[in-house]
C-alpha cells in the first residue's frame, strides 16, 4: 500500500433499481485501480418494449479495464446476480468464484451458451477464504430464497467492506444452514469500514418470516381443493419447491414440474445435495394423465412472463396442461415492482377460465427472501459499520435505508446510484466521480444499447406505427402511382387517406425538385417530412417513415 492508495466502490447495476446487479470494488492509485466484481445479473423486460425479454447492465467501464479486473465473485445464483454472465463473460474473460450450488447452476447456463469449457469457475466452500490481489475475501453464510447466499467480507489495507448480497435472517430456512451470525459478530468486533447492503424490504416493518412457516398454510390451500392445483413460484426458490412438495405429499398428491428453468434448478439442487432425498419430480407431460386431486404442478411464470409455462396455461396454449372451472392456481411469490400490470392480466385470464386464483393478499403463501426493518437493524448491530451504502433498491428504498442506518448509529450513510464512484477510504466517504453506466438489451442473438437507434425506432413504431413509401420518378415528377405500406396506422379500406397522402407526396416531390433540382436525398427527406406531417394532422401520429426513390 502507498500513501496515495484508495478504496472505492462503483455500482453499475442494481443501485437505484431492483435487479441487474453489477458491483465493482477498486483498490490502488486513482486511475490505476485493481478491480473486483461482485455479481453480474439481469432484469427482465416488463412489456413496454416489444421483443425485449432480457436487460443487462452496460459493462463498458470495466470492460475497458479488463486487464485490471481480478475476478468475479458471485454472492448467489439468482438471475439478477448471475444471469448476465453468459451474455457478458467474453467481454472480461476473468476468473469466476462461486459456492457449489451457484457454480453448478452457472455451469448449466454457460453450457447452453457454449462457454462451459472456456470460463474458469473456482468453487469456494461455504465460509471459504481466498485472495485476489489486494483483496482478501471471506464468504459468510446467510439465508435467502435460494441455497447458499453469501455475504462477502472484503478485507483491504484500508479497511474491510461487508458486501451483503441478498439476505434475510431465517431461523428455520428449510434448505441449508442458518445465517452465520457469529461470523458477522466477529467481523464487527474486528472492525467494518463500510457495509454495502440489500434495501429491497426497507419499508417493511418487523421481519420477513421463516420459510418453514409456510408448510401448514400451503398444505391447507392444496388440501381444500378437490380439483387441479398449480403453484407458481420463483424457479430458483429451492426451499419453496421443497415446501410445496411436502405440502402436496401431505395431501396424497404427486408433484410435476413445468418450465425449463425449474428443471435446471432441480438438477443443480440434486447435484449439490439439496433435494436429493425427494423422489424425482414428474414431467409436465405426466400431469394431465393424473386424477385432478392426485397431483400438484409447480410452474414458472408468477411474474406474468409471457413465455413462461403459466402464461401458456392461461392462454390455453400449453401442450400438456389444461385448466378449467374449479381448478386452483397459487401465486407463491411477491410482485416485483414493474410487473403489476402483467401479473394482473395473467390472473384475469385465469379467472376468466373459471380458475380460482390464490395470492399472498388472500392467503399466507409467501415469505420474502429479503430483510425487513428489524433484520436490517440486527445486521447493523452485528456488523457495526462506520459507513452504510444501500444498494439493491430504487432511489426511494436507498434513501429510506440511509435514514434507517442513521437511526442504527452508523456515522455515515451515503446514497449512490449506478455510475457513482464512491471513495470509501482514506478520508470521509464521498462520491468523487460519475462514470458512464447504462443498459443493454438482448435482442435476439445480439446485445444492443438501450438508447440505440434500433430501440428508439422500435419504440416509436410501437406508439406511432410505421410507413414505407415507394416513389417512382422521372426527372422531378412522379410517373407511377405511389406505393404506400403502413403498419398500425390505416384501415385496409381507407382510400380517402391514401388519396390525401399520394397528393401530399406528389406535392413534396414537385416543390423539392423545383428548389433542389433532382437531388435524391433532399427529395427523399422532403417526402418523409410531408408524410409524417400528414399523419400528424389527420391522426395525431408521427410514424417511423422510410422513403424509397426509384428512377424511371
Amino acid at each position: 500500500m502507498t500513501r496515495s492508495d484508495e478504496l472505492v466502490f462503483l455500482p453499475l447495476g442494481g443501485a437505484g433499481e431492483i435487479g441487474m446487479n453489477l458491483n465493482l470494488y477498486g483498490f490502488g492509485r486513482p486511475g490505476s485501480y485493481e478491480w473486483l466484481m461482485a455479481d453480474l445479473g439481469i432484469t427482465f423486460g416488463e412489456g413496454s418494449m416489444p421483443g425485449v425479454d432480457v436487460i443487462l447492465p452496460d459493462p463498458a467501464f470495466i470492460a475497458e479495464r479488463r486487464d485490471k479486473l481480478l475476478g468475479l465473485v458471485l454472492t448467489h445464483a439468482h438471475e439478477d446476480h448471475l444471469g448476465a454472465v453468459p451474455y457478458l463473460w467474453d467481454r472480461f474473460e476473468c476468473p469466476i468464484f462461486a459456492t457449489p450450488f451457484t457454480a453448478a447452476l452457472l455451469k448449466r447456463k454457460l453450457g447452453e451458451a457454449g462457454l462451459v469449457d472456456k470460463a474458469k469457475i473456482t468453487v469456494v466452500p461455504l465460509g471459504g477464504r481466498f485472495r485476489l490481489g489486494p483483496f482478501e475475501l471471506e464468504l459468510i453464510t446467510l439465508t435467502h430464497s435460494i441455497p447458499e447466499p453469501n455475504a462477502v467480507a472484503i478485507r483491504t489495507p484500508l479497511g474491510t467492506v461487508l458486501h451483503t448480497g441478498d439476505w434475510k435472517l431465517d431461523g428455520d430456512p428449510v434448505i441449508g444452514p442458518t445465517a452465520d451470525e457469529d461470523a458477522l459478530q466477529s467481523l464487527g468486533d474486528e472492525g467494518v469500514l463500510a457495509m454495502v447492503c440489500d434495501s429491497t424490504n426497507v419499508f417493511e416493518p418487523g421481519s420477513s418470516g421463516s420459510e418453514a412457516d409456510l408448510l401448514e398454510s400451503l398444505s391447507a390451500v392444496i388440501g381444500e381443493s378437490q380439483n387441479r392445483v398449480v403453484v407458481s413460484c420463483f424457479s430458483s426458490n429451492v426451499a419453496r419447491i421443497k415446501t410445496i412438495t411436502r405440502a402436496a405429499t401431505a395431501n396424497g398428491r404427486s408433484v410435476a414440474l413445468a418450465g425449463r428453468s425449474l428443471r435446471r434448478i432441480d438438477a443443480a439442487a440434486r447435484e449439490t445435495g439439496y433435494l436429493s432425498k425427494l423422489p424425482p419430480f414428474l414431467d409436465e407431460s405426466d400431469y394431465s394423465g393424473l386424477a385432478p386431486d392426485k397431483a400438484v404442478l409447480i410452474c414458472t411464470g408468477s411474474q406474468g412472463e409471457p413465455r413462461a409455462a403459466l402464461a401458456r396455461i392461461a392462454a390455453d396454449s400449453h401442450p400438456n396442461v389444461t385448466l378449467g372451472e374449479g381448478d386452483r392456481v397459487v401465486f407463491s411469490s411477491r410482485v416485483i415492482p414493474g410487473n403489476e400490470v402483467a401479473i394482473a392480466a395473467l390472473q384475469n385470464q385465469l379467472i376468466r377460465m373459471g380458475v380460482e386464483v390464490i395470492t399472498w393478499k388472500t392467503h399466507f403463501v409467501h415469505v420474502s427472501g429479503h430483510p425487513a426493518r428489524d433484520e436490517l437493524a440486527r445486521m447493523y448491530a452485528l456488523a457495526r459499520p462506520r459507513i452504510s451504502v444501500p444498494v439493491h433498491g430504487e432511489l426511494r428504498h436507498l434513501r429510506e435505508h440511509a435514514r434507517l442506518a442513521g437511526s442504527c448509529q452508523v456515522p455515515t450513510a451515503l446514497v449512490a446510484e449506478n455510475g457513482a464512484l464512491v471513495r470509501l477510504a482514506p478520508g470521509p466517504a464521498e462520491i468523487v466521480e460519475r462514470v458512464p453506466s447504462g443498459r443493454l438489451i438482448a435482442d435476439g442473438d445480439r446485445l444492443i444499447a438501450w438508447d440505440s437507434p434500433v430501440v428508439r425506432g422500435r419504440t416509436r413504431a410501437l406508439y406511432h406505427g410505421s410507413a414505407v413509401v415507394t416513389v417512382v420518378l422521372n426527372g422531378g415528377a412522379v410517373v407511377e402511382q405511389t406505393q404506400l405500406t403502413t403498419i398500425g396506422l390505416l384501415e385496409d379500406d381507407d382510400e380517402e387517406m391514401m388519396h390525401v397522402l399520394r397528393e401530399v407526396i406528389a406535392g413534396a416531390v414537385a416543390e423539392s425538385s423545383s428548389r433542389a433540382g433532382c437531388d435524391d436525398e433532399k427529395i427523399r427527406e422532403a417526402v418523409r417530412i410531408a408524410v409524417r406531417r400528414a399523419f400528424s394532422d389527420a391522426l395525431g401520429k408521427r410514424p417511423v417513415t422510410s422513403v424509397h426513390l426509384v428512377r424511371n
